[in-house]
Order: structure tokens, then C-alpha cells, then sequence
């Protein structure tokens, strides 16, 4: 090979190995500077009325419930920051233009005005109303959106509740109550 031959090989090689790095490093810049994946508890009000939502869990501390977040007409609202820490979480909703509630038996402690509260337990003794939150089972996922309507169908089939607190029997159900579906009736619907 001439002189001239080896000079142009090693100038392509070496252009080759700069994009080669270019690739390399602008793919480093992308995946450094994306956004980390969302994983949130958000709950859309699907409604034509305001509502409040009242939340609560069980975290690595014990059970909480938070509350009020207002919710417009035909919105959504993040309502717990980052990856899910429990599979079970549970909703109370108030439909502030119509009146009526999305309720369970889960039994939690609430009170009118903005509130975190610890525990579930004693909610009257300790001053705070005791009020029936009803379950979502978000299956361990790492997000989850909860879709609040006016019309929803009764969920009928029968299943275990884990992890409720307030006294579940050993098979999981409810004592004296049935089980809590998160397409609960709207309030304020006409009774089928």
C-alpha cells in the first residue's frame, strides 16, 4: 500500500471512531438529563362538579390518611409524589355542588379542615370524625390513576380486602359489611 493509501485508511478510521464517540456520548447526554418516569397516585374527576378527596394508606410508619385536596370539574390531581409505597390505597370523596359521597367500610379517621392524621384507630376518642373510605387495589404498580365518575357499574364479584385496616376477618372480608368497589354509584344518581 502507498503512503497516501495508509494516511486516507487511518483518516477514515479515525473519523469513524469520532462519530462512534459522538453517538456514544450524546446517547450518555440523553439518558442523564431524561426525566425520571412518573410514578404517582393521581385521581381524575371525570364529574361535573367539584369535589374534595380525602386519601389514605399504609406506609413503612403505619397507616395515614390526608386530606383535602379539591379536585375541579373535568380535571386531574396528583395526590402522592413519586413510586407507590403500599398496593392498597383508599378513597372518601365529597361532591361539593351536588352533595353526596363516594364512600366504603373502610373505616378512617378525617376531620372537615385540612388534615394528616396517624392511625386509624380511636378516630371519635381522639377528636376526629370516623369516616368509610373505599379500597383501590393498584396491584403493586409502580403508578396508578384513579378515575372518579358520575356513572359506574357495581362491581358484584367477591374479593378479599388485605391489609384493611379496622378489623378484617381472616378471609379478608368486611365484618358485617360487603366488598368495597372503586366504581362506586355516583352520589346525587337516581337508585336502579
Amino acid at each position: 500500500m502507498s503512503v497516501l493509501g495508509d494516511i486516507r485508511s487511518n483518516e477514515g478510521r479515525r473519523g469513524c471512531l469520532l462519530a462512534q464517540l459522538a453517538a456514544v456520548a450524546t446517547l450518555a447526554i440523553v439518558f442523564l438529563w431524561a426525566p425520571p418516569a412518573k410514578a404517582d397516585f393521581r385521581l381524575c374527576n371525570n364529574t361535573a362538579s367539584r369535589v374534595g378527596i380525602a386519601l389514605g394508606y399504609k406506609d413503612a410508619e403505619g397507616w395515614t390518611t390526608e386530606g383535602w385536596w379539591n379536585v375541579s370539574a373535568k380535571s386531574c390531581e396528583t395526590l402522592l409524589r413519586g413510586t407507590l409505597v403500599a398496593r392498597y390505597y383508599y378513597i372518601y370523596a365529597i361532591d361539593y355542588d351536588r352533595g353526596g359521597e363516594w364512600s366504603g367500610q373502610a373505616f378512617m379517621c378525617s376531620r372537615d379542615k385540612e388534615f394528616t392524621i396517624r392511625g386509624t384507630e380511636d378516630c371519635l376518642a381522639r377528636g376526629f370524625d370516623r369516616t368509610g373510605f373505599f379500597e383501590v387495589d393498584t396491584g403493586e404498580q409502580r403508578a396508578w390513576t384513579v378515575q372518579l365518575t358520575e356513572t359506574g357499574e357495581q362491581n358484584n364479584a367477591q374479593r378479599s380486602l388485605p391489609g384493611l385496616p379496622g378489623g378484617a376477618s381472616p378471609s379478608g372480608g368486611i365484618p358485617g359489611g360487603s366488598p368495597v368497589s372503586p366504581s362506586l354509584p355516583p352520589p346525587g344518581a337516581p337508585k336502579k
